[in-house]
């Protein structure tokens, strides 16, 4: 039994030198910014979370990531296990934390009551025709150009130093199920996706991927799910015209079925934009699947790196 039953990801932190430069990549990345009285700048979608981004002015780096819980009575139990306190989160929508540190020493921020905010209006999602089903007639498809829209933030993927030891950690804490096992040779895992326990109600796929990198402990990417395909696609324009890095897309994806788009911040973190991924519920169990599945995707580029063994 877990500690507690996280909800879903809150958040993800970060350290930049220029926090304007930040804030123009995440305007054209589908967030809007600003600094906080703290020095902080914070980034929302267009969902009712009152951040998703958090910068603070520093070296380039991850500084971490924060984890919904449903009560302050979950946070109570949590630090009383841990032997921290429950203290105000002086951040937008205000609210408790706990800051623990994981094994490999990454902040991890437990939140509830959190206010939420008003979400933004979202452009109607157009009637689409398929060779099944023409249900769009007399009316034109028009998209208008700039971003994405983002909307909420969907998980983050950590690169661990020993994934049965950081594994465990935030099953034992967080009540986390594996979706999906990575396994480098049968028997042999290297990562898992791991989503949240919310008993009959779906949930994403994964909310926390944690995979044993040859590169050790670090920041791998963070996902945010935007409004559709067409979105996802407009903000890939939008990103290419303003001469922003693109990382690997536009592409689906075999374990978690998402279309993806993943683009590089000014210092190399990694962001995706990501839309029609699957859910599921704590009945669905978990399953087993290869590094080459992880990697692999139903369309699409490939990976970099199966680009560079086949070069290689």
């Amino acid at each position: 039994m877990s500690i507690i039953k996280i909800a879903d990801i809150a958040h993800v932190r970060f350290t930049a030198p220029d926090l304007a430069e930040m804030a123009n990549f995440l305007e054209e990345f589908g967030l809007r910014s600003e600094v906080g009285d703290d020095g902080v700048l914070y980034a929302r979608g267009a969902g009712t979370a009152p951040f998703l981004h958090a910068t603070s002015e520093g070296p380039s780096g991850f500084a971490g990531l924060g984890l919904r819980a449903d009560s302050v009575d979950d946070l109570e139990r949590l630090a009383g296990a841990e032997g921290v306190a429950v203290e105000d989160f002086a951040a937008p929508g205000g609210g408790k934390v706990v800051r623990l540190r994981d094994p490999d020493g990454r902040l991890v921020e437990a939140l509830a009551g959190q206010a939420p905010v008003e979400p933004l209006a979202l452009e109607p999602d157009a009637v689409r025709n398929t060779a099944s089903s023409y249900e769009r007639k007399r009316t034109a498809v028009r998209l208008s150009s700039g971003p994405s829209t983002v909307v909420r933030l969907g998980h983050a993927v950590l690169n661990v130093s020993d994934f049965r030891v950081v594994e465990a950690w935030y099953k034992e804490r967080f009540g986390l199920i594996t979706s999906d096992e990575i396994e480098a040779a049968p028997g042999f895992a290297i990562g898992a996706f791991l989503r949240c326990d919310r008993g009959d109600t779906p949930t994403d796929h994964h909310t926390l991927f944690l995979l044993q990198a040859p590169t050790g402990p670090g920041f791998n990417h963070a996902a945010f799910e935007v409004a559709n395909v067409d979105d996802l696609m407009r903000g890939h324009t939008h990103l290419k015209n303003a001469g922003r890095k693109a990382a690997w897309g536009v592409g689906r994806h075999i374990l978690g079925s998402q279309v993806f788009d993943y683009w590089k911040d000014p210092w190399g973190h990694e962001l995706e934009h990501w839309t029609d991924g699957d859910l599921f519920t704590a009945a669905d169990g978990s399953g087993k699947s290869t590094f080459q599945e992880l990697l692999g995707v139903q369309w699409g580029p490939p990976h970099p790196m199966m680009t560079a063994q086949e070069a290689g």
